[in-house]
């Protein structure tokens, strides 16, 4: 059964009105409906808010570093050392290490621009700072949905957006209701702010409709990789922040890596692939995977008998991509009736690698705006004072000063250093001059035939792993008997052109074993979807050649259940 079907068969949906929906449990959404409460609370005032999130709870599906800048969690909550919140680590010491296959050369720490230095910076886990997020919403009265997905941008008859409409439950995989049948509800308001962190299936939908990204710099993505360990004590340094560069990824390809050493004897690692990459044969995971066995790396986390250090336990995984572009990609942020905040619209600031302060300043703002409007009797039309606002803000100053960072590393790994280090540290950020980009990240891909396979070393199970073992300990799940939510715009793509002329990049890009080329009886290969393992990093979405692949949501409550990530 299509939609229109199975309204026409079971509708109408119940519809709730509220003053504003905010779709997204994240940082950048649940400041949105905090600081809209803490508005309506000093001016004594009613607002009504809720937040929907596709997560079984808030912070389920969040994935970062994650280090934190306070700058922003301080403005919202001036006193959130007496309320709780999760930032327990301060980072003590910084390391820039660009390594050789063998080698590492840790530049001076005087020599590290401001955007490397985290002095007054938190090691957290992301995940548990927004379950504290949501519960100081709640406090303030915001309600929250966990396990509701928001599927369906509603419009009004002037083509202002009215709401959304969650997906319905109890859907078998060829489409039709079964016994557990449940018809999605709609969720009216007079503003509706998406926050679905990036590449939001909705967000992109409300750029293309309304064209927010005309006369802008394409986005551009990178995809992180992340593992939790446990590690001995004796090698574990509270609050030490290392990043790389260099191998195991050639010059002319982006990429970076990072271990910090939280509390509790913990430490967080990942790798971060830019999604522009141009070998249809690398895969971001097993680089990934491949960097842990550098010296540098694999001392923190094996064992030496000798010296009675016991090897490290790896504890958690999972993979989401983060917005690249900053100020040059972001998208015009208003549109009739709602507002784009956090990573749907791509405030991350890749110089700091750090994008929870941007959501959280970013969703006060359209906030405010949106509160203001309220009183003034306003709906549905732009809060054309949030963008305003932004480019009056310390957030638009700093996004300005990191504008180039990313676009240099087009011209090599050397090159970008350098060029980095003299707009950052010579000229503090005041540079005369921007570089463009014109390409998605997609169109930056080669046929296979112009590039060298690469051979990834089997795993070892203690340093190294599979996808599937991955996987499994980032406790995702989906119900089987549902329609596939990776889906093709044309079945015969993936194997007449993605296979045939890149060698069938999506079995490789994807971090989570999604993707498998298989065999039929007659030898023919089709494409495989697994859409059971998705992890929900939008890779696919972003990095597939031919933009065949679209990731929607699938039932509320599917997909990772981080803990501690």
């Amino acid at each position: 059964m299509t939609q229109e079907e199975i309204l026409s068969q079971y509708g109408p949906r119940e519809a709730m009105e509220y003053d504003v929906v905010v779709v997204g449990g994240g940082p950048a959404g649940l400041s949105t409906a905090i600081r809209l409460k803490q508005l309506a609370a000093e001016q004594n005032k009613e607002v009504s808010v809720v937040v929907l999130e596709k997560g079984s709870e808030p912070g389920a599906h969040i994935l970062s570093g994650a280090i934190m800048d306070p700058k922003a969690l301080t403005e919202l909550f001036p006193n959130w050392k007496e309320l709780g919140a999760p930032l327990n680590q301060p980072v003590t010491d910084d390391a820039m290490i660009f390594l050789g296959e063998k080698s590492g050369f840790r530049t001076p720490n005087f020599l590290l621009p401001d955007c490397f230095q985290n002095h007054g910076n938190y090691i957290i886990s992301l995940g548990n700072f927004t379950r504290w997020l949501a519960q100081q919403a709640e406090n303030l009265g915001v309600e929250i949905f966990p396990g509701f997905a928001a599927a369906e941008v509603l419009y009004n008859d002037d083509g202002s957006v009215k709401g959304v409409a969650t997906g319905n439950m109890g859907v078998s995989k060829e489409g039709e209701p079964t016994g557990d049948f449940q018809l999605g509800m709609e969720l009216h308001a007079k503003y509706t702010v998406f926050a679905e962190g990036a590449r939001g299936h909705l967000g992109k939908q409300i750029i293309a409709r309304y064209k927010l990204d005309a006369g802008k710099d394409p986005q551009t993505y990178g995809l992180g990789v992340k593992e939790v360990w446990e590690i001995d004590p004796k090698r574990h340094q509270p609050g030490f922040v290392m990043h790389t560069a260099g191998w195991p990824m050639d010059s002319s390809t982006y990429g970076g890596a990072f271990l910090y050493h939280m509390e509790d004897n913990k430490v967080t690692l990942g790798f971060i692939t830019g999604l522009d990459y141009a070998n249809p044969y690398l895969s971001p995971f097993e680089e990934f995977q491949r960097w842990k066995t550098h010296p540098n790396i694999r001392y923190y986390l094996e064992g030496d008998e000798a010296k009675g250090i016991k090897p490290g336990k790896r504890i958690g995984y999972g993979a989401r991509a983060i917005t690249a572009g900053g100020l040059m990609s972001l998208p015009k942020t208003v549109f009739p009736g709602g507002a784009l905040v956090g990573c749907d619209a791509g405030y991350l600031n890749v110089s700091r690698i750090k994008g929870s302060h941007a959501a959280i300043k970013t969703g006060m703002l359209a906030a405010e705006a949106a509160f203001e409007a309220l009183q003034s009797g306003r709906q549905h039309d732009e809060l054309s004072a949030y963008p305003a606002a932004f480019e009056k803000s310390w957030l638009y100053a700093e996004l300005k000063k990191a504008r180039n960072f990313k676009a240099w590393f087009k011209k090599g790994l050397v090159t970008a250093t350098l060029m980095n280090g003299f707009e950052q540290v010579v000229l503090k950020g005041k540079m005369p001059w921007t570089l463009r980009r014109d390409k998605p990240d997609h169109a930056y891909l080669k046929p296979a035939a112009d590039c060298k396979p690469i051979a990834y070393p089997k795993p070892d199970g203690k340093l190294t792993f599979d996808r599937l073992s991955s996987v499994f300990i980032s406790n995702t799940n989906h119900a089987e008997n549902q329609p596939a939510h990776l889906t093709l715009k044309d079945a015969s793509v993936p194997v007449g052109i993605n296979l045939a002329k890149y060698a069938g990049p999506e079995s490789r890009y994807c971090p989570a074993g999604v993707y498998e080329f298989v065999k039929n009886e007659d030898n023919s290969d089709r494409l495989q979807i697994n859409a059971q393992n998705c992890v929900h990093c939008k890779t696919c979405d972003i990095k597939d050649p031919t933009q065949n692949i679209v990731w929607v949501t699938p039932e509320g409550g599917g997909g990772p259940n981080y803990s501690g990530m």
